[in-house]
């Protein structure tokens, strides 16, 4: 009777075990759904919502806000996104997250609309005469226990509404380190002319932190590089596999990493500002004045029905650069 008695616990115990694990599994599973009606995916770590796509028709180029760690903090600015946010009013164009380029070249095609100091379409800024950036498809989500994944596929346009190049962007989402990683690789397609990449600071995958993160709040808020360098002093213009900004946020410290993928065929310099904007940026030369481009005036061109891949990674984490491994997620 013992004997049956003693089984049948630890039975009991084994299945509640089973249970709260397969429980707490279920709830680091990432997945991803569309929201096709409002033009919106939301990249879920089990019931939680860490951040969502925007991508709809009304928008100037896909982003993604809000954005959240799994501790939940926010850590990208909320404004212009919410109008009456006490955060800094600058830089309507740096909505949370994104990807463009400030000066895109579409050669032989005559454009009725110019930004001023732009050669051809600038889909950096958002004052007068900017390029959108049209998400005209969103594929099938795939999905498993460890990540989820969805390509979409974007035109970019001018001004007046001309198409001069394809682009198919894709994103896995899983969880890694102190909070979860967002892959996100880009295939950019010469579909309708050849297209030169114009050597401008302005560009390319880009964050604007909130503002108590900042290194301008002084804070604790800083900026860092897989050198080790700090500040925007030591980190603007220099070439890096990452850059990091982190500091205080509502529960305790967290931060954003933008890590360049070491395949990429471009190596990025970074526009990383202590107001707020981090960027990891492949294109921009000597024009630039980045500091590790100069002397070098070899613009990026791509030839008709020519392709330029890249993958960037976007490591959302609670705690300092330190804290959350920010070396070893990045692999380097």
């Amino acid at each position: 009777m013992k004997t049956c008695l003693r089984i049948s616990l630890l039975l009991s115990v084994f299945l509640v075990s089973a249970f709260a694990n397969n429980a707490f599994a279920q709830s680091k599973t990432p997945t991803i759904v569309d929201r096709e009606k409002e033009g919106k995916l939301d990249f879920k770590i089990g019931d939680k919502v860490v951040t969502t796509y925007n991508y709809g028709p009304t928008v100037a180029k896909p982003y993604f806000w809000p954005v959240v760690t799994l501790g939940e903090n926010r850590v990208t600015r909320d404004w212009p996104m919410l109008k009456d946010s006490p955060e800094a009013k600058d830089h309507k164009h740096q909505k949370s997250i994104w990807f463009c380029h400030g000066d895109v070249i579409p050669e032989g095609i005559e454009l009725k609309q110019k930004t001023k100091g732009v050669t051809g379409v600038d889909f950096w800024s958002e004052e007068t005469n900017f390029g959108k950036i049209v998400c005209v498809k969103v594929g099938k989500i795939g999905g498993g226990a460890s990540a989820a994944s969805v390509s979409t596929m974007n035109e970019w346009r001018t001004a007046d509404g001309i198409k001069i190049m394809d682009e198919t962007r894709s994103f896995t989402l899983e969880t890694a380190g102190n909070g979860y990683l967002i892959k996100m690789s880009t295939t950019l397609v010469a579909s309708v002319c050849p297209i030169t990449f114009g050597d401008t600071k302005e560009g390319s995958f880009g964050v604007r932190i909130r503002d108590s993160v900042t290194e301008k709040e002084k804070k604790g808020g800083i900026l860092t590089n897989a050198s080790g360098k700090q500040t925007e002093k030591d980190v603007w213009g220099m070439e890096s596999p990452w850059c990091d900004y982190s500091g205080p946020c509502d529960k305790g410290t967290a931060g954003i990493t933008i890590i360049a993928d070491s395949a990429n065929a471009l190596k990025s310099c970074w526009h990383s500002r202590g107001y707020g904007l981090m960027a990891a940026n492949p294109f921009g030369r000597e024009k630039a004045g980045f500091p590790d481009r100069k002397g070098n005036k070899e613009l990026v061109k791509l030839p008709k029905d020519g392709v330029l891949k890249l993958s960037f990674g976007l490591y959302v984490h609670d705690g300092s650069a330190i804290d959350a491994k920010v070396k070893e997620v990045a692999g380097k």
